[in-house]
Order: C-alpha cells, then structure tokens, then sequence
C-alpha cells in the first residue's frame, strides 16, 4: 500500500525538548563518564502531596478513567481521588499499619488499584503491586509466595475476590487483611472495598503526610526475575519526583493549565514505565489516563483499536509489535487514522528496537493525516533506576536509546568487547528490600548501580547523537572459532528483519561453530502472509509454503549484511509451546530469558545443531 511518495520529504512536528548537550569525562582505564548539561529543577516533595495540590487545583478534573461493565466509560476527578485516598489512608492508619506493614496489590489497573495504592502513600505504607501473571497464569505460585515473603504485607487488594481466590490462599493468610471489590474470595475473609473508601477521615492522615519527604519508601517494584526469583526494587517519592523534575528540565515550554492532556495506558502498574513514569507523568501535567484493557496480541488488540476512537493522546507509548498492529488497523480506517493523530506531539517505544520498515510506515501514515512526521522517541530504564537515558531530540534513526536524563550520571565501562552501562544519581534505588547482600553487589566501589547491559556511541566521534544499546554483558556468548556473539542485538536485529513472521527468538551457539535460532512464530504475521484464514491451525500456519519463503529471503537478506559468523543465522527451528512462567522463560514484564529457555529447552538446541537437520530444522 502506497500510502504517501514523498513523506521522507517532510517536516517532522516540532518536539519541544531541548537538544542534546552533555559533557564527558574520562577515567581511568577506559572508563567513560556522561552527563547532561541541562540542571535538574525544583522537585515535589511526594506523588501523594502531588496528588493534593492537583485536586485542590482542579478538583472536578477527570483523573482516571476506566470502562464499566457495560463498556461505558467511567471516571474518578481529581478530587473524588484524594478524598478517597484519604480514606483508605485513614482505614489503614487505624489498623496500626506503618511502612513495616506494606499493602500487596495483585490486580491489574483499575481506578480502585489507584485510590489504594495512592491511599496507602498517604499513610506512609509502601505498595507492593505484583504481576497478574503470578496470580492468574502460574501454576505453583512461586513466585507470588517469594514476594510475600519478601515484603510482608499486612494487607492484600484484588479487585475481583473469586477471581484470585486460588492465589490469595496459597498465602500465608495469616494476620492477612484482604480487600476485594466484587465479592469475597471463595473461603477467605474479606473486606468489601467499598467499606475502606467510606472510612471517615482521621487527623493522622494529615500528620503522617508531614513526615513524608524524599527518602519515604513509597512502593517495591519487583525485578522481572531473569536471573533468578524476583527482587524488590525500594523506590523512594524523590527517585520519582527526580524523574519528573529531569523530564521537565528537558522541556522547551511550560504547561498550559486549561490544555489537559489524554494518555491510554494497558502496560500494567507493576512496572516502572507505566507505574511510576506514566503514572506520575500523568499526575504532573493533570491529565486524564484512560486505561485500555487491550493488550498487543491477537484478539486484545481490538480493544485499544476501540479505545482509541475515544481518546486522542498526546503520547502514544508500547511496544514495536502494537506499533504494527496499529498501522495495520489505520491503514484500514481513516476516521481511526484522524482521531489518532488530532493531538499526538510525539510517540515513544520500548522493549526492543522498532523496525525500520515500521518506522517507514507509521510516518506515512503521519504525513497523510497531519502533513508533518511524528518524532519518535525511546527512554531506557530499568527497575532499579526510573528512566536513566531518553532520546530528547528528532532523529530519523531508530536504535537509539539517547543520552542521560539531567540528574544522571552514566558510566560505561570497558567489559571484554564490550561497555558495561553503570549509572549513579537521585532516581537510583537505595538497595533491595531485605537483602543487602544484593544490594551490595549491585553497585559499584563508586556507588554506581550496574545493569549488566552494554551501550555504545553511535558515532564515537560525536556522541551528541546519542548511545545504542549492545545487549547484554552476561548473555553473550562465543562460538568455537572464539568469535563473540551479541546476543541482545542479534535477536533484535532478527526478529526486525522477518517482520512480521517472528514474535521473538533465543539465539544459540554457545561454542558451537554456527549461530542458529529457536523463534516463536507470530501467528497472526505469518496468517497474513500466507492468506490463511483465523481458524487455520498453527501447525499449518507455520509449515504453509509462503512463510518458508518469506522466512528464507529475511534471513538470507539478514546473512548478507550480518557481518561475519557472529551475525549470520544458519539454522531455524520453530516453536509452537509459548514461554513458561513457571520455568522461569519468560519474566513478567513480557521479555524472553535467553538463558532459562536455552537451559529448559536444550533438547531443541541438540536438533539444531544435529547432522543430518531434522525435518523441523530450516537450513540457511
């Protein structure tokens, strides 16, 4: 489809951001040291001191909105919020509860999951929001044990009793106060949600909110257990306070008051992107988030499809594969098409690297709507840190994840072939909770967090243009010619140049002489480029004769650039079982774990590598 000839001719939208302007310094033995020039400004003292100064601003504003049961939409103001945080602060106060007795939260976003968690800041009680994933798709439970047990709670929030009934009773119950909103958990004491909102408001509110600064422990935010079982990541009011200030400190123009900004989010609370950047983003600018019960897969999609003919963002936010979702549906639907684009200043990926061919098409889609092209931005983070990098200016490129926020300090540090990404400053967590011997060999003789990721300048000789990443320190790996493979690009790089055939990939040859893959089809692409219809099986879908060849002309057009035997793929296998949680495959935020799924699965890597290839082994 020939949307627009000339759309690389045209002028992107203004981003309102400052340029890149940073300074370097070089230690010793090759160590680099990046900062950005722009000052960090003034910080808020809380997200729940925040919270008040917005409802006493704008107290009818809409705050959160959320579809009923009828598919209506629903909302809560800005007021309406504090009030009710008010409440559940007084209801926890008055059952002594302190920021030794966290709350856990294991439901999804809701406006209900917000007035708790905001409720038990108010009351200096930490939130421990916990993958749904742990509750609704595992089978042992593990993992939600491993994170009771770390934090604790004194109480649990589930939105929907029967529902996470089964999760809430392979905890340790008791002493266990657990708060539901559509009725009791089958055999489990509850308290109705609607109890705790109707608490009357205690003069103890006020008082603890005096005590609440920087340093208050607002929430744990648990790693995505790549390497192991979870950890609780503690983050402080300041290291969110920070992020805002940095992200502000970058900005061109001040707010204006009576524009109120739209967001749609369906990334969960539970992590930092949409929990604390998102979240408290949202909060700052005294927008309304609509929240999207869709999801990027097939037969979720449809609901952020709907969704969006309500809402016009001003950011649009997820990952690559929505991206592609999205410009198929608005390649189809020019009124989707208009209301997407009426007010987006900018978009912003994340999780993995978007395709060029991607990037080529939501801008044509841009230019027709809007005339101009849309900047696209990414910030890279992890739990431990609030954002550390973010690209702040308009680039054509795609790859890059930029320079450091105002605040930070970025270290890269020579590792092997590699620079190991090392960060210090106000939005880095203090340690993990309870465990300071993981706090201890996460940061450095300099106090600088590692990451165990690898960046690199695009352009050494000018690093204004910003950082790449270069995946994983612990992932890579050698052939047996000794030649090192990256393994965190070259998967990027793989599953973009089969777009749209592949979900994701693990990528093999630990000293063996060749690379070779273990991929996840996506079923939906290769449907598509196959002309088979919905109810086609996957084993059809994945053997048809026109996925072969598309596979084998990406692949081979990926060899012929892959420069040299680290880049080049020589054997493909695909798998139809998804990613196990249990088995520790896939963490809870969605990203595969190269080494638990090589480790699970390594019957499969012996077929890759066997002589003669198996039937279900595709030769390069």
């Amino acid at each position: 489809m020939d949307l627009v000839q000339d759309h690389q001719d045209a002028a992107f939208k203004p981003l309102k951001q400052h340029p890149p302007k940073i300074t370097l310094r070089h230690g010793a033995e090759g160590v680099v040291y990046i900062s950005s020039d722009y000052p960090l400004g003034e910080m808020e003292r809380s997200v729940v001191h925040l919270l008040e100064a917005r409802a006493a601003k704008h107290p009818e504003r809409r705050f959160i909105a959320e579809r009923d049961a009828t598919g209506e939409w629903t909302f809560i103001t800005y007021g309406e919020a504090d009030r009710a945080a008010s409440s559940v602060a007084s209801a926890l106060l008055a059952r002594g509860m302190d920021p030794t007795t966290p709350l856990m939260i294991l439901s999804g976003n809701s406006i209900a999951h917000a007035v708790m968690a905001l409720g038990a800041m108010k009351a200096g009680v930490p939130v421990a929001p916990v993958s749904v994933p742990y509750s609704l798709m595992s089978s042992d439970y593990a993992k939600l044990r491993h994170v009771a047990g770390l934090c604790k709670p004194r109480m649990v929030f589930a939105d929907q009793g029967p529902l996470f009934a089964k999760a809430i009773a392979a905890l340790d119950i008791d002493g266990l106060e657990v708060v539901t909103c559509t009725g009791p958990a089958d055999g489990i004491a509850t308290l109705s949600y609607d109890e705790i909102i109707a608490t009357p408001l205690s003069p103890d509110v006020a008082k603890t909110m005096a005590t609440i600064g920087h340093e208050t422990v607002a929430k744990y935010l648990f790693t995505s257990g790549s390497t192991g079982m979870p950890k609780g990541a503690l983050q402080t009011h300041g290291m969110m306070m920070s992020l805002l200030a940095a992200q502000e400190a970058l900005s061109t123009e001040s707010a204006d008051e009576d524009d109120i900004p739209e967001s749609l989010e369906w990334m969960p609370w539970n992590h930092i992107s949409a929990g604390n950047i998102g979240f408290n983003r949202n909060l700052d600018a005294g927008g309304t988030v609509y929240l999207d019960a869709g999801k990027p897969v097939p037969g979720l999609f449809d609901q952020t499809i709907r969704n969006l003919a309500d809402v016009s963002p001003r950011v649009f936010g997820s990952a690559p594969v929505a991206f592609a979702m999205l410009a198929d549906a608005m390649e189809r639907d020019p009124a989707l098409r208009a209301n997407f684009f009426r007010k987006l200043e900018y978009m912003a990926y994340g999780g993995a690297t978007l395709s060029s061919d991607l990037y080529d098409r939501m801008q044509k889609l841009a230019v027709m709507e809007t005339g101009h092209r849309i900047p696209l931005t990414t910030m890279y983070g992890a739990t431990e840190t609030q954002g550390i990098t973010v690209v702040h200016w308009v680039t054509e490129r795609v790859g890059l994840i930029g320079l450091p926020l105002p605040g930070i300090t970025l270290k890269l540090v020579p590792n092997g072939t590699k620079h190991e990404v090392r960060v210090k400053g106000p939005t880095v967590t203090p340690g993990y909770l309870n465990d300071p011997k993981k706090t201890a060999e996460a940061f450095d003789e300099e106090g600088y967090y590692c990451l165990g990721d690898a960046a690199r300048f695009l352009d050494p000789d000018h690093p204004e243009v910003g950082l790449v990443f270069d995946g994983r320190v612990t992932e890579d790996f050698k052939l047996s010619s000794g030649t090192w493979v990256s393994t965190g690009t070259l998967r990027a790089d793989v599953v973009a140049a089969c777009s749209p055939a592949l979900q994701d990939a693990v990528i093999c040859g630990l000293d063996k002489p060749y690379v070779a893959l273990l991929a996840w089809p996506n079923l939906a692409g290769m449907r598509s480029l196959a002309g088979l219809p919905d109810e086609a099986s996957p084993q059809e879908v994945i053997s048809h004769p026109k996925v072969e060849v598309h596979l084998r002309a990406a692949l081979a057009a990926h060899n012929k650039s892959g420069g040299g035997s680290s880049g080049r793929v020589a054997r493909l296998h695909l798998m139809l079982e998804p990613p196990s949680i249990d088995g520790h495959e896939m963490t809870d935020k969605g990203y595969v774990n190269q080494r638990a799924t090589l480790e699970r699965r390594a019957h499969l890597v012996e077929r890759l590598y066997a002589d003669p290839a198996p039937e279900d082994v595709m030769v390069l």
